[in-house]
């Protein structure tokens, strides 16, 4: 049985010419080496995958080729590769310097290539600055890394940086294509596209990824195999979702994501996709942007159809509820209600602005339509209100007399204004100069009942139809403190507080407050209709009267810091201060 060779190292690249998705940074080493300007010391970073390593050694093999050299000899005794990750002590690196002093036997350099560098500890890194400074003439340094942020600015400072980037789709996919044609596979544009996605810029994980699909299909590629094998989500998963979704099929896209999970996806895969998804087709509604859009032709023509029977606003809105799903995902304790409920709220997408706009029917216009039925438009019913609730009716000279109580349902009065609800009864019409005939129903005594509450405890027609039953100040206070009590009870806490600050003083009908600061008065001209109505009632006198005033000496009397406090309890006890004393007390 022969040895099998993987990919990755039987087509690993022997020129710069065969690198892939790294030209500038091959065609910079490529004019160095000719123009004999190449740094002593290289720093190669980037991704995995992406060729560091790789030109590492062909730059190597090229500084030591001259015209009377095979191409094929690779002067592996003038090149000493170091795998950083094992050998990162100080004792490696010392090695390593007393190396360098000698010269090579054939051959013009010696090169060192430090893979994995940023592994070195901190000590190895400051053994290998001076050599790294000054290296002999006839030694270069190349050294490789992922991580290029993990190195000490000391380093960095002293080499030739080249980033390498992620190699794209495309041309990974090229690549791949090459590849297939020399070992007589027959691949689908669409199976190798998804490799080189699933790759993620990794030229090496790309080749190891054809490998196992290859080893799974046999010599045939197909779509259908890649995704099998790879257990990635097929285009035409979304493609029917998105479908579903237009429909407004909900029951159906559930039962679709059922069948995704029993596949063994997760909800997070599903939508992170379907997100995908509705950019490509957003890419795909404007002519300039198709180019963003990277999949094979046979899937791109499935984008542009169904791209036309999307609208902008809708791929928008759809792309910000999937991108929400995607952040709420890891931290939801239900993933998969959550995933649901983004999908129930994509395929209800479309029924917004059916709804608004069919807003006089009583059923979607969209269902009668689909049945074949005309819509018949229906006229909401008017809100009414019992006239004689009103407490002012508005006529004009031209309809002077009073229209007859309508008999229709209203909220009930409350107890406390009974009494003004039948002097508003006899109140008399107001008049007002109007060309046209006024509405005797007051839209803002509908909207604002509170208000006429308050002005129908503010009428007066005469004085001996206003109760006006004289009260003691000790009637006077048990009201208020029932008044207080009633508050309470309802959470109000703050203004119970303000009411209990000072008694309140009887002078003839004018109760009295004297307040410490102006807060409490402010706060306590918020609540005075409903204070003055109250009691009013309860005393059966509607002359009553409040006055606040605010004395600022009185604050004196109320502690409010720990040093304040002390005084207080100082001044009702003397030995508090002896036992603060005595114990050592802090305040």
């Amino acid at each position: 049985m022969e040895h099998f060779i993987v990919s990755a190292r039987k087509y690993r690249p022997q020129s710069f010419k065969d690198v892939v998705g790294q030209q500038a940074i091959t065609n910079t080493l490529t004019n160095a080496i000719e123009n004999n300007h190449l740094a002593q010391a290289l720093l190669f970073t980037g991704p995995r995958g992406v060729g560091k390593t790789t030109c590492a050694r062909i730059l190597a093999k090229m500084i030591n080729q001259d015209e009377q050299e095979r191409p094929d000899e690779d002067f592996a005794f003038n090149i000493f590769e170091l795998d950083a990750a094992s050998n990162n002590s100080v004792d490696d690196i010392r090695n390593l310097t007393d190396q360098v002093r000698i010269p090579p036997q054939v051959g013009k350099y010696k090169v060192y290539i430090i893979d994995e560098v940023h592994m070195l500890s901190q000590s190895a890194f400051n053994a290998f600055l001076k050599t790294l400074e000054e290296p002999p003439k006839h030694c270069i340094f190349i050294l490789a890394t992922t991580e290029k942020h993990k190195i000490i600015p000391t380093i960095l400072s002293r080499c030739q940086i080249f980033d390498f980037k992620r190699i794209t789709v495309g041309d990974a996919k090229e690549y791949l294509k090459h590849i297939a044609e020399q070992q007589g596979v027959t691949a689908e544009d669409d199976a190798l596209h998804i490799i080189a996605q699933k790759a993620d810029g990794a030229m090496r994980d790309a080749l190891s990824i054809f490998d196992r699909v290859v080893s799974f299909s046999g010599k045939k590629l197909t779509r259908q195999a890649v995704t099998e094998n790879l257990n990635v989500l097929d285009y035409d998963t979304y493609f029917k979702s998105t479908d579903l979704i237009l429909e407004n099929a909900i029951p159906q896209l559930l039962l679709q994501f059922n069948e995704t999970i029993a596949k063994g996806f997760d909800g997070h895969h599903f939508i992170t996709g379907l997100a995908s998804h509705f950019r490509d087709l957003l890419v795909c509604k404007t002519p300039e942007t198709i180019d963003l859009l990277e999949v094979g032709e046979q899937t791109k023509e499935k984008y542009l159809n169904q791209s036309k029977a999307t609208s902008q606003e809708f791929l928008i809105k759809a792309i910000g509820l999937a991108n929400d799903c995607d952040l709420k995902y890891k931290t939801s304790k239900n993933q998969r209600l959550l995933v649901e409920l983004c999908l129930m709220e994509l395929a209800s997408l479309t029924f917004e602005g059916e709804k608004k706009n069919n807003k006089h029917f009583l059923i979607p216009a969209s269902y009668f339509r689909k049945k074949g039925i005309t819509p018949i438009k229906v006229e909401l019913p008017h809100k009414t209100v019992n006239l004689k609730e009103v407490p002012v009716v508005i006529e004009s000279e031209a309809s002077q007399t009073e229209p007859e109580p309508e008999e229709i349902t209203t909220e009930a009065i409350s107890p406390e204004i009974e009494v003004a609800t039948k002097i508003a009864e006899k109140r008399p019409k107001i008049i007002m100069n109007a060309k046209k005939p006024s509405s005797g129903l007051s839209l803002s005594s509908i909207k604002k009942k509170r208000e006429h509450e308050i002005r129908q405890m503010e009428v007066i027609l005469d004085e001996e139809e206003l109760p006006t039953e004289s009260f003691s100040q000790e009637a006077l206070t048990k009201v208020w403190n029932k008044y207080v009590g009633k508050v309470e009870n309802k959470g109000k806490y703050n203004l119970a507080s303000i009411l209990r600050i000072d008694q309140p003083k009887l002078e003839d009908t004018t109760i009295h407050l004297e307040f410490p600061n102006s807060t409490n008065k402010v706060e306590l001209e918020r609540q005075k209709t409903d204070l003055l109505r109250y009691l009013r009632t309860q005393l059966n006198n509607f002359d009553i009267k409040l006055s606040i005033s605010v004395n600022e000496t009185l604050e004196k009397q109320y502690a409010y810091t720990p040093q304040e406090k002390y005084q207080k309890l100082k001044e009702k006890n003397e030995n508090i201060d002896l036992l603060r004393k005595t114990f050592d007390l802090d305040l």
